[in-house]
């Protein structure tokens, strides 16, 4: 399998501090931006710090996810129709931005897969 691009995404909840050091700091350009997430050129890679609105401090601090390992990829469903053929629990989810799919490594790393269509869009609507 061959992915369109790879990321990582931090979920933030001093979200405007995280996006200040990566930005001001740190020296990474914007690829694109909206409210609650900001995506930065990381390498051949790309990181996202994202708003972590899930967060409402019911999950100890250790169970909270922190990062997401990203694959852009053409095809979400065919991906998650060859993960629910493993048992692999899958959380799909259709939205305007995109289609994306995350679910669990064998280890309880977050994952997912994103179509890559709209995320190069959203990079060609922000230039």
């Amino acid at each position: 399998m061959e992915f369109n691009r790879t990321g990582i995404i931090l979920y933030a909840i001093e979200y405007k501090k995280c996006v200040e050091f990566y930005e001001s700091i740190l020296g990474l350009k914007k690829m694109f931006e909206s409210e609650n997430l900001t995506c930065f050129k990381f390498g051949q890679s790309y990181l996202m710090v994202e708003l972590d609105d899930e967060y409402i401090g019911q999950k100890t601090e250790t169970e909270r996810f922190r990062t997401c390992l990203r694959m852009n990829v053409p095809n979400v469903k065919l991906l998650v129709e060859k993960l629910t053929a493993e048992n692999i629990k899958v959380d799909y989810q259709e939205h305007s931005w995109g289609t994306i799919a995350k679910f669990l490594d064998p280890d309880g790393n977050l994952c997912a897969f994103k179509d890559s269509g709209k995320f190069e869009k959203q990079i060609a609507d922000f230039k």
